[in-house]
């Protein structure tokens, strides 16, 4: 039985000590650029494509603790954004104004570009119809 104890000891102790250190490596402010990717759009009971435009954006004062983050945008906060941790990335969610939903999934850096590889997928409306995109890219670090 105190095998047991010290082993759930040990166990909660290095959860502890993770969850302590979330923030330590990981960057409070990234860059992304989205270069590929399409977007649809439902009309007339079905579903067209079309790439999508370039995009880029800022996701910062991240504070994995909190789960809690900023979207930036032309150099200024443009909404607060939540947090979800998995295993090898972090998922940025953004609710805007009129309850549509954005989702930024940044994944852990390659070690041989640099850059985070990374997704973004946007689910909105225009018109009353549905309208979504999904775009990959990748974010950098930024000081």
């Amino acid at each position: 039985m105190n095998n047991f104890r010290m082993a759930l000891l040990l166990i909660a102790t290095l959860i502890a000590g993770r969850a302590a250190s979330a923030q330590d490596d990981y960057p409070t402010h990234f860059a992304c650029d989205f270069n590929q990717g399409y977007s649809w759009t439902y009309n007339a009971g079905k579903y067209q494509a079309s790439p999508p435009a370039d995009l880029s954006f800022e996701i910062g004062k991240i504070d994995l603790d909190r789960q809690t983050a900023a979207l930036i945008l032309g150099g200024k906060p443009a909404n607060g954004l939540k947090i979800v941790r998995a295993i090898n990335a972090n998922h940025f969610i953004e609710v805007v104004n009129e309850g549509f939903l954005n989702l930024t999934t940044i994944y852990d850096r390659d070690p041989a570009t640099g850059k985070y590889p990374a997704v973004h997928s946007r689910h909105f409306g225009l018109f009353g119809q549905p309208v979504f995109a999904q775009y990959a890219g990748s974010c950098i670090s930024k000081p």
